[in-house]
């Protein structure tokens, strides 16, 4: 007999923060930004949701960048991660002297068609790229920004299609126009919008 297999529940929110159960989180309360990663020697080719070239961190200098890590097949926290970002740049009023980014750590299912059909979906401004790449590249992007990701579960399917979910870090980070990462935020929580706002519109000011 030629049964489904049955698809065990995906890693719940909780589980989702195996790597980063206690992501750091920094307020612009304080007046000192410190320098978590400086990003200036780096340069990674990537595309975007429309098979654009995007050079990380070069196309950006000079503007700050809100970034968060997603993938487009997430069963949990990556849809609060992406609808975070687009309350930010809402909330912040659309600003032209602020990105955001959401890159994916899963290029192979990830590719410039599925991020376009992904930004349609949640009808995301023009100031809003989703990024991918060779999978080589994004790798060494994620190891560069510490985002870490482990497959929870892997099952084909009867028509050979193979379905896997990762667990993955929970981040949203914010460089600066010196191309230097300076803060980073648990990126799901329902508190982040309103704190990266305030962060943003002190270090804008």
């Amino acid at each position: 007999m030629n049964t489904k297999p049955t698809l065990a529940k995906p890693p719940s929110f909780v589980l989702t923060f195996i790597f980063l159960s206690f992501l750091l989180i920094q307020s612009a309360c304080m007046n000192d930004y410190k320098v978590i990663d400086d990003m200036n020697d780096a340069s990674f080719e990537l595309v975007n949701q429309d098979s654009v070239r995007v050079i990380f961190p070069e196309d950006f200098r000079g503007q700050y960048v809100v970034m968060g890590f997603v993938y487009t097949n997430c069963p949990d926290i990556c849809p609060l991660i992406t609808q975070n970002l687009i309350k930010i740049q809402k909330d912040l009023g659309y600003p032209s002297n602020v990105q955001f980014l959401g890159v994916s750590f899963d290029p192979l299912r990830d590719t410039p068609e599925v991020l376009h059909r992904y930004k349609e979906v949640f009808k995301v401004d023009e100031n809003v790229n989703f990024l991918t790449g060779e999978p080589k590249m994004v790798q060494s992007f994620m190891d560069s920004v510490r985002v870490r990701t482990q497959e929870s579960m892997r099952t084909t399917t009867d028509s050979g299609k193979e379905i896997y979910f990762l667990n993955h870090s929970d981040k949203i980070m914010v460089m600066n126009p010196k191309g230097e990462i300076i803060i980073e935020y648990g990126a799901s929580m329902p508190s982040i919008p309103s704190l990266i706002v305030q962060d943003l519109q002190s270090l804008i000011q």
